[in-house]
C-alpha cells in the first residue's frame, strides 16, 4: 500500500487543526487551580475560547477536569509558580499559543495577627499576591510580538480598599496589585489592551475557610467568575451590590470612622 497519500492527508488535517488553533481566542489563567478560576475556566470553554490553566497543583486540575468531564482538546494544564520569578520568562516563551486574555487569579493569605508574628507567611502574602504578578505580567505586557493581547484581568479585594487592623497586612499586597494594574492600563492603551481589576469581597472558597465571615455577604465562586468572563471596558469592576456599597463606604469615609472598623 501506498502510504504516501496518507502522510499528505495527515500534514493536511494537522494544517487544518493548526489553523483553527491559532484562529481561536486563548485564555491563560495564572492561579488556575483557585475556586473562582477553576469556574471561569468553565466558563471559557463553554464560550468557545482555548484554555490554558496553569498552577502547581496539577493533579487539582486534572481531578477537577475529570470530574467536569472538560473536553480536553479545549485547554491544556501547565506548571506554574507564582513565588519562582527566574521561572516566569521560561514558562511564558515555552506556552503553545500565546494568549488573547490572562487572568492572574493566584492568590495566598494567613490572618493578620499571624503575618504581624510570621514574616515567612507574609512574605509568602506578597510574592503571591503581588511580586509574582508583577514579574509574570510585566513579562506578558512587554511581549510586542504578541498581537492578539487584548485584555489582562487581575483578581484584587476590597481589603485593599483602606488599610485596616483586621487584615492590613494581606490588605496592602492587594492594594499594590490593584495600583500596578490601574498603571498597566495607562500603559498598554496605546496597543488597544483593556486592563481590569475585580475588587472582590468575601468568596465560598478554600482560600476563606475557616474564617468567621458574614453569610449575607457570601459570594459562591461560579458568581463571581461570571463578571471575569463578562469583563467590559472599566477598570474596576466590583461584584455584588452590597460590596459596591461598601466598597464606596470604605473609599469615602474619613480616616477616624474607618479607625473604629474591625
Amino acid at each position: 500500500m501506498n502510504k504516501l497519500p496518507v502522510y499528505y492527508l495527515s500534514v493536511y488535517y494537522l494544517k487544518i487543526y493548526l489553523c483553527k488553533m491559532n484562529t481561536r481566542k486563548t485564555v491563560l489563567i495564572l492561579g488556575a487551580n483557585s475556586d473562582v478560576a477553576k469556574q471561569a475556566i468553565k466558563l471559557y470553554i463553554n464560550k468557545g475560547y482555548y484554555v490554558i490553566a496553569a498552577s502547581r497543583n496539577l493533579k487539582s486540575l486534572e481531578n477537577f477536569a475529570d470530574e467536569n468531564h472538560l473536553n480536553k482538546s479545549k485547554f491544556e494544564i501547565k506548571y506554574f509558580d507564582a513565588t519562582d520569578f527566574s521561572s516566569h520568562q521560561y514558562f511564558y516563551d515555552e506556552l503553545s499559543i500565546k494568549p488573547n486574555i490572562v487572568v492572574y487569579a493566584a492568590g495566598f493569605l494567613i490572618e493578620n495577627q499571624e503575618a504581624l508574628k510570621n514574616f515567612d507567611g507574609t512574605f509568602e502574602m506578597m510574592k503571591t499576591n503581588y511580586i509574582g504578578a508583577v514579574s509574570i505580567l510585566n513579562i506578558i505586557a512587554s511581549d510586542i510580538s504578541n498581537k492578539n493581547l487584548e485584555r489582562i484581568i487581575g483578581l484584587s479585594s476590597l481589603s485593599g480598599v483602606r488599610g485596616r487592623k483586621s487584615n492590613f497586612v494581606y490588605g496592602s499586597t492587594k492594594s499594590a496589585f490593584t495600583q500596578y494594574l490601574a498603571g498597566l492600563r495607562q500603559e498598554l492603551n496605546s496597543r488597544k489592551v483593556i486592563v481590569n481589576v475585580l475588587v472582590i469581597g468575601y468568596i465560598n472558597t478554600k482560600i476563606n475557610a475557616g474564617l468567621e465571615l458574614n453569610k449575607n455577604l457570601i459570594m459562591e465562586p461560579d458568581y463571581v467568575a461570571k463578571f471575569i468572563i463578562n469583563a467590559g471596558t472599566s477598570f474596576e469592576i466590583i461584584p455584588n451590590w452590597k460590596w459596591k456599597i461598601i466598597y464606596w463606604i470604605l473609599k469615602l469615609s474619613p480616616e477616624f470612622l474607618v479607625a473604629k472598623l474591625p
